[in-house]
C-alpha cells in the first residue's frame, strides 16, 4: 500500500468521470493510502451517505488526520493491546466517522463546525462502558505522557451503542472533557 505525504497533492475526483462515481469509487481509491501503520485514508473517510462530493478531504485535512493516526490512534492501539489484549489477537481499533465533508456532516446531524469537517476527528467504537473507560484514560495517558494536547475527549452513549469523540486541532486544542450519554 501507498503511504500518503503530506507533501503530495491528492485530488482523486480528477481521475474519476463524475462525482457520483468518485462516491462509488471512494473506498477503493482511498483504502490503498496509508495514513499510519493501522489506518488508511479510506478507512478515516468512509461514510455510508452517498454525496456528490464523495466526501474527499483536502490536503489539510489529510494532514490533520495523518496527526491523528501517528501521533495517537498508533499509540492508543499499542497501549490497549499491551495492556488488555489477547497475545495471540491484536484488538484492532475500529473507526466509525473521521473526515466528513460539509454534505456528509449536514446529512449525518453532525454539529456545525465539527472537528470531522477539517479531519482533525475521529470516533472511535468501544464494546461497553468499561472499554470506553480504559480508551479514554489511555488516551489521557498519552496527553500526559508526550505533553501533546488534544481538543476533544467525549465519551458518547446512545442507546447501547458506545464511542469516542477525539480531536486534535493544529493549534488552540481545548483539552475538553464530557460525557454524553442518553
Amino acid at each position: 500500500m501507498k503511504e500518503v505525504s503530506s507533501n503530495k497533492n491528492i485530488k482523486l475526483s480528477e481521475h474519476l468521470a463524475s462525482p457520483s462515481e468518485a462516491a462509488l469509487s471512494h473506498s477503493n481509491e482511498l483504502d490503498g493510502l496509508r495514513l499510519s501503520p493501522h489506518f488508511t485514508l479510506g478507512e478515516l473517510t468512509k461514510t455510508s451517505y452517498i454525496t456528490a462530493d464523495g466526501n474527499i478531504p483536502s490536503r489539510v485535512a489529510i494532514d490533520n488526520l495523518k496527526n491523528i493516526c501517528e501521533n495517537w490512534l498508533e499509540d492508543l492501539r499499542y497501549s490497549y493491546n499491551t495492556l488488555y489484549g489477547d497475545r495471540s489477537q491484536e484488538i484492532p481499533l475500529i473507526i466509525t466517522s473521521g473526515y466528513r465533508s460539509e454534505e456528509v456532516n449536514r446529512m449525518c446531524g453532525g454539529a456545525k463546525g465539527s472537528n470531522h469537517l477539517t479531519g482533525c476527528a475521529v470516533d472511535i467504537r468501544c464494546y461497553g462502558p468499561e472499554h470506553m473507560i480504559r480508551m479514554a484514560g489511555i488516551l489521557l495517558d498519552i496527553a500526559d505522557g508526550t505533553k501533546k494536547d488534544f481538543d476533544e475527549l467525549i465519551l458518547e452513549k446512545r442507546g447501547t451503542t458506545y464511542w469516542i469523540h477525539f480531536a486534535v486541532r493544529p493549534k488552540d486544542n481545548r483539552r475538553k472533557i464530557l460525557f454524553d450519554c442518553r
